[in-house]
């Protein structure tokens, strides 16, 4: 299964975007999930010979394969298959701070905490002022697709 965004098929990250909040929707049962996924990983690598700085490498991570954190929901994945989730991609972002923002906003928002019908099990943010200065435009954009 693909993710989707905007009504279309999402293949390609742009280098503008760290990763993206997302929502998963269990197609029969209309149970969902709501996350975030990073689409960069940082390697550290063993200082070339005769050197002594690690080095590092970053690549495309898991983000096309994946379906949450969630263990019911990847019980649920596993006895249902694949093919029966849908997954949305809710904000693309262009910090981790953004990201972790938008994804406890809409957690709170959505009151997955207190619903049956959300696969979230608890809420874990940490994020300092310093990491969501500046994202005024960001906000605005987010209330707007609401």
């Amino acid at each position: 299964m693909t993710w989707i965004f905007n009504e279309d098929e999402f293949t390609e990250p742009s280098e503008d975007h760290v990763g993206f909040v997302y929502l998963i929707t269990e197609i029969s049962t209309g149970k969902k999930y709501i996350g975030k996924k990073l689409f960069w990983r940082t390697l550290k690598l063993k200082p070339l010979k005769g050197k002594t700085r690690s080095r590092k490498v970053t690549k495309q991570s898991d983000w096309m394969k994946y379906y949450g954190s969630s263990l019911a929901l990847q019980n649920a994945l596993a006895e249902n298959g694949p093919e029966n989730y849908k997954r949305e991609i809710l904000h693309m972002c262009r910090t981790k701070g953004e990201m972790s923002y938008i994804e406890c906003v809409e957690q709170i928002q959505r009151k997955v905490l207190f619903r049956e019908d959300y696969y979230n099990e608890f809420i874990g943010v940490k994020i300092h002022s310093k990491h969501v200065k500046g994202m005024a435009q960001c906000i605005i954009e987010h209330n707007n697709n609401q």
